[in-house]
């Protein structure tokens, strides 16, 4: 089964957040075999960018910034290595997909970029933070899951 995890799934396995457990279940699942875990190479950026939001806003401190960040790179780099993660490379082709969700349901194109990444995947669960990025990708096909 593959899962494909957003920006927000992402942060939810270093960040104590709602919806934090249903992660956590699924990295154990797939550092069992039982899953294959998918995102996009723009994910990777994001969440770099979201730890540091959390940093510059006081919601992490210096330290608990790094740990999350560190955890995240070792972890990726170790799901990686061992063929449990399939990271989606960010092509031209792939964001040419991107217009017509773009433009269909007015969102960003990062958004655009995680349905048409998912799809590509051929994943089985698309995992999202995001309730209205969650509710597109269901009308685009997605067994989507919103984690609240």
């Amino acid at each position: 089964m593959t899962v494909y995890l957003d920006t927000s799934a992402i942060v939810k396995r270093y960040i104590l957040e709602p919806g934090s457990k249903v992660v956590k279940k699924v990295y154990v699942n797939a550092l069992n075999g039982e899953t294959t875990l998918s995102f996009s190479a723009w994910n990777i950026g994001e969440v770099f960018g979201v730890l540091d939001k959390y940093l510059s806003r006081g919601w992490l401190d210096k330290r608990g910034y790094e740990v999350a960040l560190v955890s995240f790179v070792k972890e990726t780099i170790r799901l990686i290595k061992l063929r449990l993660t399939k990271i989606i490379p960010v092509r031209t082709s792939l964001l040419a997909e991107t217009w017509n969700l773009i433009n269909k349901y007015h969102i960003y194109e990062a958004d655009a970029i995680q349905i048409t990444s998912a799809k590509h995947a051929d994943s089985e669960q698309f995992l999202s933070g995001d309730k209205k990025l969650v509710e597109i990708s269901k009308a685009e096909g997605l067994n989507a899951l919103y984690l609240k």
